[in-house]
């Protein structure tokens, strides 16, 4: 029976978020006796184009769905259903907990292709089950975070707030992309719950539907001002800018006549430069340079940087359609593959699609403070001198080992984004070094030549 309104993905269904042949490959694993330790690397390919870097997010939900990963009745049911699984198997999903290891990159961590972000070593049948989830969830996560650090960075200090929950991708997709930017840097969301959910700040100002909904513009910002005297944002474009702005200017002088204050007017269309500096001689000639100015409507980073070089006096942004989708590059490449088995080091040669074997370690090497470059090894492999790694244990046994704040990932990333170099900061193509350590060298290219 289709399940209509009911909730979809619960504790009881998410393990069924699943490719099927994930399920298949476990069952012939489980028949053939093949469930010993595996390791699997999660790792980008490749940057998207017009990217320089990438920014890790996501691993909060990683470590929730492994901490609590079940097939219920519900699940098995369906399973049963599909006539392709026996009794046997079906028993073994019954009882099936993750009993992994995990390291990882942190949240807010800068990452460069081809490194992992995630190092899963487990039974094999239970590292092969979580592929879908973990790709479904790191490559979305990291993908808005990296779109969203790349707006903050081209606002240099200008708050910037998520404005895209109408237009993401479903409803997981609103939660995790307000919270993937709030860690990016933006100082809140539009999505009501995701404060709730994360502690998010929210924003919000009105519709042109209100202020429609009203006899006059005046009548609608003095009805607003007057439940909301301590919040109150005017939207000031639905007819014409420039007397909006003069309205909001005497619904400011009537807020100030009560002790209380207008915080700002948004702009959300025509030609943001010219208006906002319009706009703001408007309200400081009116004796309201307090009054700041929010814009909205169809921004990027592009836009963003063209206002801020031209001197547009906007105070804050609001980012929608394209931070919430990483509409000019909307999908990222992260893949999950096999790299070490009790056999022993595992590769893929395949055309364009070459593997790097082994568990490995990621070191960074800084100079005065900037990021110089990375070096992949193998695990036990010595790191430059002075390097710091960067992939830390977070789960021992199926249950995780590091508890992190989204505050504290968020400083992290605050303090990485401004530690690149500046030729990765500029929103163009860049290059950064990433490098192999001698040992993992030799062995990659003895392995892929064989």
């Amino acid at each position: 029976m289709p399940r209509g309104s009911r909730e979809f993905v619960s504790p009881e269904t998410v393990g069924l978020l699943v490719d099927l042949y994930e399920l298949t490959m476990a069952q012939c694993y489980f028949r053939e006796g093949k469930n010993e330790p595996a390791t699997f690397d999660l790792f980008v390919r490749a940057l998207p184009p017009q990217r320089a870097f990438l920014l890790n997010a996501g691993l909060e939900t990683v470590l929730d769905y492994l901490e609590g990963l079940r097939f219920g009745p519900e699940a098995l049911d369906y399973l049963r259903s599909l006539g392709l699984f026996d009794e046997e198997f079906l028993d073994y999903l019954r009882r099936f907990r993750f009993h992994g290891h995990v390291r990882a990159l942190p949240e807010g961590e800068v990452f460069f292709p081809p490194e992992p972000v995630l190092q899963v070593t487990a039974p094999r049948i239970e590292a092969q089950i979580v592929e879908t989830f973990l790709l479904n969830q790191v490559n979305f996560q990291v993908m808005v975070a990296s779109k969203a650090a790349r707006v903050v960075l081209a606002a240099q200090g200008r708050p910037v707030v998520d404005f895209s929950p109408r237009r993401d991708h479903g409803t997981d997709a609103a939660l995790k992309a307000a919270r993937s930017s709030y860690l990016a840097g933006c100082v809140g969301t539009s999505n009501v719950l995701a404060g709730m959910v994360y502690g998010i700040p929210v924003y919000g100002t009105m519709a042109h539907s209100y202020v429609m909904s009203f006899d006059s513009e005046l009548e609608a910002f003095r009805a607003y001002a007057r439940h909301f005297p301590d919040q109150c944002v005017l939207l000031i474009d639905t007819y014409d800018t420039l007397e909006g702005a003069r309205l909001a200017a005497q619904v400011a002088d009537e807020l100030r006549a009560s002790g209380h204050r207008l915080r700002a007017v948004r702009i959300d269309s025509g030609d943001l430069l010219e208006l906002s500096r319009q706009v703001r001689r408007i309200l400081d000639q009116a004796g309201h340079p307090e009054v700041q100015i929010l814009a909205s409507g169809d921004l990027n980073e592009y836009r963003i940087a063209e206002l801020v070089a031209a001197k547009a006096p906007i105070d804050s942004f609001g980012v929608g359609t394209e931070m919430g989708t990483s509409y000019d590059a909307p999908a990222l490449g992260g893949v999950y593959k096999l790299v070490e088995d009790q056999a022993g080091y595992r590769i893929k040669r395949s055309t364009g699609k070459v593997t790097l074997p082994g568990r490995k370690q990621v070191w960074r090497v800084f100079r005065d403070g900037v990021l110089y470059e990375d070096v992949i090894t193998l695990a036990d492999e010595p790191g430059p001198p002075g390097a710091e790694p960067l992939l830390v244990e977070v789960m021992v046994d199926g249950v995780r080992s590091v508890r992190e704040s989204l505050a504290e990932a968020r400083e992290r990333a605050r303090g990485r984004l401004w530690s690149l170099p500046d030729h990765l900061r500029d929103l163009k193509d860049g290059s950064y070094t990433v490098r192999l350590g001698p040992r993992l060298e030799a062995l990659f290219h003895r392995m892929a030549s064989a």
